[in-house]
């Protein structure tokens, strides 16, 4: 006989951090300050590019493209989160579950892919100087810049469709406070070690293979650095810092969470690392590049002069 999809659980109990209410309410403020200054660092980064024109550039418009990213990366968490911290009531519908959970990884894939074009951008400004208005054109940005999104979101599609082809019977608490993969994973009634062989294949794959490029790239950059002149050389380093510094944040937490091929043993460790990535990574990056990028300092500068 054919076998049919059972399905009993209708919403999902999120845990979230604590239960004390004084606490509750104290995290509220404090992801929602988090919420709200990220939303708005992103804002003002993409802003300040569109209307200084020094900036329209390839890699200014790849750090658009990420702070556009990072606004929705934190908007598909943080504001049911906030919610919860409010209410006793920490349901979350089982579709809005899984929706939250495919664009989440959706755009955590394609943050991936996007690094490593930027680390591409950078390694063709710095070792083939003389090509790059010819290889960086607007034509190869855009279809670099829409190839992400495409990559990331079609790898999430098929780790999202192996997982929704999963029973769901019971029990409905997830010990996160947002539906991650491993958590949900952790709920199905039926055999999963398929879905936890795909998912740990394909996040090998957006993980290890843009890592792989960011590296070589960066390799490159530093042999191309040593041999130019040292006037040069810092001008040179401080155009990479701020998106190794990116990377490094990124990636220390993304593979610590999803290259792993079983289950995570420590929920609750999992958990708050997640908050890093998911949260924290988002808020600091705008920092990062506005700090260690002197064109963007200046730009936001004569930006807020311009509407003050």
């Amino acid at each position: 006989m054919k076998a049919h999809r059972i399905n009993n659980v209708t919403e999902f109990f999120l845990v979230g951090f604590t239960t004390r209410p004084e606490m509750q309410v104290f995290l509220f403020f404090v992801f929602l300050v988090i919420y709200l200054l990220t939303v708005t660092e992103n804002l003002v980064i993409i802003i300040t590019i569109k209307l200084n024109i020094k900036l329209h550039k390839p890699m200014y418009y790849f750090l658009c493209s990420l702070s556009f990213l990072e606004v929705w990366y934190v908007t598909v968490t943080v504001p049911i989160l906030l919610c919860h911290f409010l209410t006793q009531h920490k349901m979350i519908a089982f579709a809005f579950c899984m929706a939250q959970m495919y664009i989440f990884i959706s755009l955590a894939c394609t943050e991936c892919v996007l690094l490593a074009v930027m680390a591409f951008d950078r390694y063709v400004a710095i070792c083939i100087p003389l090509r790059y208005t010819v290889i960086m054109n607007n034509t190869c940005c855009m279809l670099m810049a829409v190839g992400s999104w495409l990559i990331g979101f079609s790898v999430a599609m098929f780790k999202a469709i192996i997982i929704f082809r999963l029973n769901f019977c019971g029990p409905n608490t997830i010990n996160h406070f947002f539906c991650d993969i491993s958590p949900v994973l952790n709920l199905a009634c039926n055999d999963i070690s398929l879905a936890e062989l795909v998912d740990f294949i394909l996040g090998m794959i957006i993980i290890l293979v843009p890592l792989s490029v960011i590296i070589f790239t960066y390799f490159s950059i530093i042999e191309a650095i040593i041999r130019i002149p040292k006037e040069r050389q810092r001008k040179a380093f401080s155009t990479c810092a701020s998106h190794l510094a990116v990377v490094t944040i990124f990636y220390s937490t993304t593979i610590f969470i999803y290259a792993r091929p079983k289950k995570l043993s420590s929920f609750n460790l999992a958990k708050y690392v997640s908050i890093f990535y998911s949260i924290v990574t988002p808020a600091l990056n705008p920092i990062v590049y506005c700090l260690r990028n002197r064109e963007v300092k200046v730009a936001l500068k004569k930006t807020l002069q311009g509407c003050h």
